[in-house]
Formats: structure tokens, C-alpha cells, sequence
């Protein structure tokens, strides 16, 4: 501690005024937040391991070269052990989306925004990051192979598996751990691999910009890991639907600096990583907490089990180890583990890998029908909400077309007080729609229909297509699911979408956006 006080004064001139030590996580390194008398902070850093440090000073020198968002170096010690650090705040997207996990996986749309921002920038550190990187610096190896694959296995089966006391064929496990390995790595990519991907090396400033921390075990690697390592986050609880949302996000990202395999390639990969990192979490978990008996671990085993309880439910048959995966589905059955089951959803989180195009349209084909609102385009939606006593909204397009959908089969928040004079965009009453899910499910329905008809519309230069929303008195129900639509179709299609809320006299316009598909350098 005393040498890094000297490396401080060194930088700054003066002593520091104020010593703040910070709580540490799975880390060994020490970190402190240190003031001078004007109350400026930097974060100071004592480490162990001088090649560890080593690989975080060199790849933030090089990130910074980059300009990527990670924290900027101030002063490093000569023996790489202690060093001086941008103080990029306390806020880390962990807490800052701490308001849905603890609601049990129900994000609200502020905390969704927040991770759908994370997870487009990923692929800048993965592919920009890598341009020019010296491999020979990371730490402990330059690469993800297999034999960094069988450590992790192994460190799953002797700090995770062993200590359950389940019986299994150790040679029949070792067999399908190589074959599995062997296909993780059969995918050869030159992206960084940030390996530690998470919500807690996630800071935020003021304006909810993410920054990147903790890299310094980052390799050259499969983009696949870091995605899975991010989404399946055990104590995350993301949803079904916010994890699709999210990967969809990344995947278009990824468009803009790489070229990319096809949808069901990219799903069908991503499946392997997804089995493979929450092996690896439970390695992890088993040793810090079976035997490090750290308790923040110990209460992570749940949910991690949990995953991969939902993932062995639908996607068990599509993993080539039928040893490995009986033996899992084993694992999780443990009587010790069976109050994981009682959180299990009737929506699996498991990947789905079937293409969305069962056909594809020829320019010779000509359109399925014909009409004289065909190639004038662009595509403008209207999305209202209202409430039956006041009749169906008209359509002043002079189409005629379009959809209503009655909302009133599903949960009222409006019979209960606290939410009578709030409407579906409040957090209160959109809390409790998503909680009861039967709002969930009905709007899954909406969303397969209208993106069939949307992309046709699209393809076809259609000018306009309506969607209503209708419940009892257009504030609650009709009022989230005309938002949620518009939401989901302006972000998966990028077009103009005017929503009307016509009882609550709100009117909004998503404009429409273009996506820039050039390369970043």
C-alpha cells in the first residue's frame, strides 16, 4: 500500500488526501479510490501477479491507442504491480440494472436500453481491439485452444461435479470433453476474446456511455464466448425474450465490423459457447464457494444450475455428447439442487437454430398480389391504443388495412388502486403485466404477425400499415402493448412508426433510421 501512496505523490505532486479502499470481487488485486485535496480521484490498483498486470497495462496502452472505451492509464510502477487508473465512477451496469434483477429477470426499458448499448459496442473491443494487438502479452496464454478448454472442463469436473458426489464414468466424460473441445475450437476467428464479459466490468457515466474494465485475461478468440459469457450471466435472470432481443443486437452490430456467417450458423455456434461458459461459471462457483465458502458464489450456484436446467430442456438432443449431456441432466436432478426447479418458467432460454426465410423471394417471381399501392413506398406504421367505449381508431390512410387486437382477455392492473391513475408507461403498471406474463405471451403472438406482414409490406413498398390496441378504457393494457409493438418494430426494422395513445392524448414518432453497414476502422 505504501508504494503505491509513492507511485500517487510521484504523479500527482502531492499526497493523497483521502484513501478509499473498495470492495474487491472474485479478484485478488487490491483497488482504492484516492483523492487529492480537491477532491479529484483516480483509482489505484495493487496486484500480484506481475504478468497478470503486465497483460492489463499493455492491452489498456493498446485499447487506448484504439480509443476504445476502457479506462486511461496515469502511472505504472516499474515492476507493473501497482498502477494509477482513470476513476471512471461507481456506477457499473450490475447495479445500474439492479431494480430488474432483483424483480426477477423484469427489466424495465430504461434498464434494457442500458443493455442493449453494452452489447452493440462488444463487438468494437472484439474486432478493433484486435487490429494490431500483440498476442505474446496476454495473460496466461495468447490464445483460446483446447487445451484452455479441457482446463475449464476439468476445473468444472473436480471443483463442481466431484464435490455433488453424483456418480458418473470418468473415461466416458473425458471422451465427450475432448470431442466438445475440439469443437469449440474448430472456428478459427483473430477477435479478442474478453473471456470476462459481465455486467460488474461494465462501468457507466453520467450519460450511461458503457466503459470496459477488467480485460486483462482477455485472448485471441471466438467472438461466441464473450456473448454467452454476457447473456447467460447466472445471476442476471435474463429473460427468454430480452436474451433473442439482445443477441439479435449484437449480431447486427457485428455486421458493421466483420463479415458474419449466416444467422443459423451464428446460432448454432453460439449454443456450443453458451453450454460451455456455464460449465466453466460452475467450475468457478464450486471452488470460491465449496471451498472458499465465499457466500456471493455460493448463492450463484442456484441460478447458474437453473440455466443450464433451461438450456438441457430444449437443446439436449442438438449437442453431439449424449455422455456428457445424460450426465448433466443428471446433475441438475440432484435433490440438493430440486429448489432450482420450482423457478422454472414454461418458457425455456433454450437457442433456436432454424432459419426464418423458409422461402426466398426472386426478382422474376413478381409479387404474390398486385395493387396499385405496390413499390411507392417507404413502409410508415401507426400503432394506436384506445379504449373500446370510444370505438376503433379510423384509418385516414384510405387503406383500409391493418389490425386490432382486443387486450382485454388479459390481467387489468386497473382494478387494483395503486395503479388507477397510471398508465402502461408507467414502471409500476408495466412491472405488473410483465410479472403476471399474461401480457408477455399475448404480445408473442402480435409479434410473429406483425413482423410477417411488415417484412411483406417492406418487400412489397407498401406506404402504410395500422395496428390497434384496445382494452376497457385504453390506459393500461392497450397503452403497454401499443408502445411495446412500436418499440420492437422500429428497432428491428428501422422504420417510421407513429404511436398515438388516443385516450391519454400522447402521440409519439420513431423516425425512421439507416443503418450503416460500413466497416469501422
Amino acid at each position: 500500500m505504501q508504494k503505491l501512496l509513492e507511485l500517487y505523490k510521484n504523479w500527482c505532486g502531492q499526497n493523497a488526501a483521502n484513501v478509499e479502499k473498495l470492495k474487491g470481487a472474485g479478484s485478488n488485486r487490491q483497488y482504492y479510490r484516492l483523492k487529492n485535496a480537491e477532491g479529484q480521484s483516480v483509482i489505484g490498483v495493487v496486484g500480484t501477479s506481475r504478468d497478470e498486470d503486465h497483460a492489463f497495462v499493455y492491452l489498456s496502452n493498446h485499447f487506448n491507442q484504439r480509443q476504445l472505451p476502457v479506462p486511461k492509464l496515469l502511472a505504472v510502477s516499474d515492476d507493473e504491480l501497482r498502477y494509477l487508473q482513470e476513476d471512471l465512477g461507481s456506477t457499473s451496469l450490475y447495479n445500474a440494472i439492479a431494480g430488474g434483477r432483483q424483480a426477477g429477470g423484469r427489466y424495465n426499458q430504461h434498464e434494457k436500453q442500458l443493455l442493449v448499448n453494452t452489447i452493440k459496442e462488444l463487438p468494437d473491443i472484439q474486432i478493433r481491439g484486435a487490429r494490431g494487438l500483440e498476442w505474446k502479452n496476454c495473460y496466461p496464454q495468447p490464445e483460446f485452444d483446447e487445451d484452455n478448454v479441457l482446463f475449464d472442463l476439468n476445473y468444472f469436473k473436480y471443483c463442481f461435479l466431484k464435490p455433488t458426489e453424483l456418480d458418473f464414468h470418468e473415461m466416458k466424460l473425458e471422451a465427450n470433453f475432448r470431442l466438445f473441445a475440439k469443437d469449440l475450437v474448430a472456428e478459427k476467428t483473430d477477435s479478442f476474446m474478453y473471456r470476462d464479459f459481465q455486467a460488474r466490468n461494465i462501468m457507466l457515466d453520467d450519460k450511461g456511455h458503457p466503459f470496459f474494465i477488467d480485460f486483462q485475461g482477455g485472448r485471441k478468440g471466438p467472438y461466441y464466448y464473450d456473448v454467452a459469457s454476457f447473456l447467460w450471466q447466472a445471476s442476471a435472470r435474463y429473460s427468454y425474450k430480452l436474451r433473442r432481443e439482445l443477441v439479435y443486437e449484437y449480431y447486427n452490430s457485428l455486421k458493421n465490423y466483420t463479415e458474419v456467417p449466416s444467422v443459423r450458423h451464428f446460432v448454432e455456434r453460439l449454443s456450443l459457447f453458451v453450454l460451455f461458459r456455464l460449465l466453466q461459471v460452475l467450475g468457478a462457483y464450486g471452488f470460491r464457494g465449496f471451498f472458499e465458502r465465499k457466500k456471493h458464489f455460493i448463492d450463484s450456484i442456484p441460478p447458474a444450475i437453473q440455466n443450464l436446467r433451461e438450456l438441457l430442456q430444449n437443446n439436449v438432443s442438438s449437442y453431439p455428447y449424449p455422455y456428457m449431456m445424460d450426465m448433466l441432466k443428471r446433475l441438475t436432478e440432484l435433490p440438493q439442487f430440486a429448489d432450482t426447479a420450482e423457478q422454472t418458467v414454461s418458457r425455456t432460454d433454450g437457442l433456436k437454430t432454424t432459419d426464418s426465410t423458409v422461402y426466398k423471394a426472386h426478382p422474376a417471381d413478381g409479387p404474390a398480389t398486385f395493387s396499385k399501392y405496390d413499390n411507392k413506398g417507404p413502409l410508415v406504421v401507426r400503432v394506436f391504443s384506445f379504449s373500446y367505449r370510444k370505438g376503433i381508431p379510423e384509418d385516414e390512410s384510405g387503406n383500409g388495412g391493418g389490425y386490432v387486437f382486443d387486450c382485454r382477455s388479459t390481467h387489468n392492473p386497473g382494478r387494483y388502486e395503486p395503479y388507477k391513475k397510471l398508465t402502461g408507461l408507467d414502471e409500476p403498471v408495466i412491472r405488473f403485466l410483465e410479472d403476471d406474463g399474461e401480457i408477455l405471451t399475448f404480445l408473442d403472438s402480435v409479434y410473429k404477425l406483425a413482423d410477417a406482414h411488415v417484412s411483406r409490406y417492406i418487400q412489397r413498398g407498401f406506404t402504410n400499415l395500422m395496428f390497434c390496441f384496445g382494452c376497457t378504457g385504453g390506459q393500461h393494457r392497450s397503452v403497454y402493448s401499443a408502445q411495446h409493438l412500436a418499440e420492437h418494430l422500429h428497432r428491428k426494422f428501422g422504420i417510421e412508426v407513429k404511436i398515438l395513445h388516443r385516450e391519454q392524448n400522447i402521440s409519439q414518432t420513431l423516425s425512421a433510421k439507416s443503418i450503416d453497414t460500413t466497416n469501422k476502422k
